[in-house]
């Protein structure tokens, strides 16, 4: 079972809203439903998604910025459809790549330089479909909001991960509203 809700940063504090994510395909989707959401073009817009004991996700709209995501266990998380969306968006799972790849050498370096490892690292998991077992994805996300990088890190799904992030945002009351 999944939780989903949408929170909005206002000028008057936070606002928040339940959402169903059934016609929610492509992180483009989830994007637009957030942005849908905020009262102003440039407010911020944190989605929170939670599949019971098992992953969490954090989806950060900031006006038309791109969207940032963090995701707490990738490989519980790909295993979802929700989740799947996500997994697959962080770690650049898109055909569209492989296709440019063959156009043309986008990674700057001349035919013969060696890549660095962190290149290999990326090919290893596009190439394999292996999903890391663990967070993923951009751990500063709600930084500037009063959730450091070690407290999310130190958040786990079985507890009550989302409350604990909105606590530290200064979200709780909101949160449990739609909850």
């Amino acid at each position: 079972m999944y939780f989903a809700a949408l929170l909005a940063r206002t000028e008057d504090g936070w606002e928040a809203s339940d959402t169903e994510l059934d016609n929610v395909e492509t992180l483009a989707d989830l994007a637009d439903l957030a942005r849908e959401s905020a009262a102003d073009d440039g407010d911020t817009v944190i989605v929170f998604i939670e599949q019971e004991e098992e992953w969490f996700a954090l989806v950060r709209v900031d006006g038309e910025d791109d969207p940032r995501i963090f995701v707490s266990n990738a490989a519980a998380a790909a295993r979802s459809s929700y989740g799947e969306i996500l997994t697959s968006e962080l770690l650049g799972d898109d055909d569209r790549d492989d296709d440019l790849d063959e156009l043309v050498d986008l990674d700057g370096t001349e035919d013969g330089e060696p890549e660095t490892d962190e290149d290999e690292d990326d090919d290893v998991v596009a190439t394999t479909g292996i999903v890391p077992v663990g967070p993923l994805g951009d751990v500063q996300v709600l930084a500037d909001l009063g959730l450091t990088e070690k407290q999310l890190l130190g958040l786990q799904a079985d507890a009550d991960a989302l409350g604990e992030i909105a606590d530290a945002i200064g979200a709780s009351d909101i949160l449990e509203t739609v909850r």
